[in-house]
């Protein structure tokens, strides 16, 4: 991947959505564009409009970490955009340099799938960055089974090519923009990877609705939210998620779902549990 690019648009992106009003300038003349121009970035970042340039072009070798936080703080970067920031910058301002993180676990380690089984509950499962499933228990399955089902077993696969994800996701437009933003945030982290390449490359020429947000450079961690799901047997669950990073196993999530208490979802996970161990999956 173009690193230093992905720079450049990225904090063009961003200085797009800061107004001079949002960073306590006066609106000025007319302009070009709504957002900050390169040159105030600079006034309120405390650096060089030459240096600045530099940095939106991707040319970030020897910028501290200081100058960095800086242009953050003037793009008013969540903490989740700045942490993408310094990952992009890392990766372009070296060649041979790896992402944060070092090797990734390929692996469910035996004591998580035991901790995932134990909750009959809960669906859980387990994800690495490229938003492929690796482990699951049966809810998990149950609520996942057409992922699962195809060759890969991978979320943003599914979700922009596969015709039945509206019915499994009926929110699809914000699983769509989530799979994006988590998909942006690997290939910073890790920008050598084949496999993360290869995804997006596949996912841009099949599929307009990836490609088109793909350009938006948007990003979102999934720690913690709601997320609807369609299934044939018990209809539709709204369940709340938690993701917990597997410190043992570098790059997967343990993502486990709850329903709201006394809720029509709660009475469908219940029906559900009782349908996945009548017929478990395969």
């Amino acid at each position: 991947m173009d690193t230093a690019k992905d720079v450049k648009d990225f904090l063009t992106t961003r200085r797009a959505k800061i107004t001079p009003e949002m960073a306590g300038l006066p609106p000025g003349g007319r302009r070009r564009v709504p957002g900050l121009r390169r040159e105030e970035v600079a006034l309120l970042a405390g650096v060089s409009a030459e240096y600045y340039v530099q940095i939106e072009r991707g040319q970030v070798s020897g910028v501290s970490d200081e100058v960095l936080q800086a242009v953050a703080g003037v793009l008013q970067l969540d903490d989740v955009e700045t942490t993408h920031l310094f990952d992009l910058c890392r990766a372009a301002s070296s060649r041979r340099g790896r992402a944060r993180g070092g090797t990734q676990a390929s692996r469910v380690p035996e004591y998580v799938q035991a901790l995932m089984d134990a909750m009959v509950t809960a669906p859980a499962i387990v994800q690495n960055g490229r938003l492929d499933i690796l482990g699951a228990n049966a809810l998990g399955r149950a609520i996942y089974a057409p992922v699962l089902e195809a060759p890969s077993a991978n979320i943003a696969r599914f979700v922009f090519l596969d015709e039945r994800a509206p019915d499994t996701f009926p929110a699809w437009e914000t699983t769509a923009d989530d799979a994006v933003a988590l998909l942006r945030m690997e290939a910073a982290r890790t920008p050598h990877s084949r496999a993360v390449a290869s995804l997006v490359g596949a996912l841009s020429t099949r599929s307009d609705q990836f490609a088109r947000r793909w350009a938006n450079h948007d990003v979102r961690a999934h720690r913690r939210g709601t997320k609807r799901f369609g299934h044939p047997v018990v209809g539709e669950l709204t369940l709340r998620f938690e993701g917990l990073e597997i410190t043992s196993a570098p790059g997967l999530v343990l993502v486990g779902y709850t329903a709201e208490p006394a809720s029509p979802s709660e009475e469908a996970l219940r029906l559900l549990s009782s349908w996945a161990a009548a017929e478990p999956l395969a």
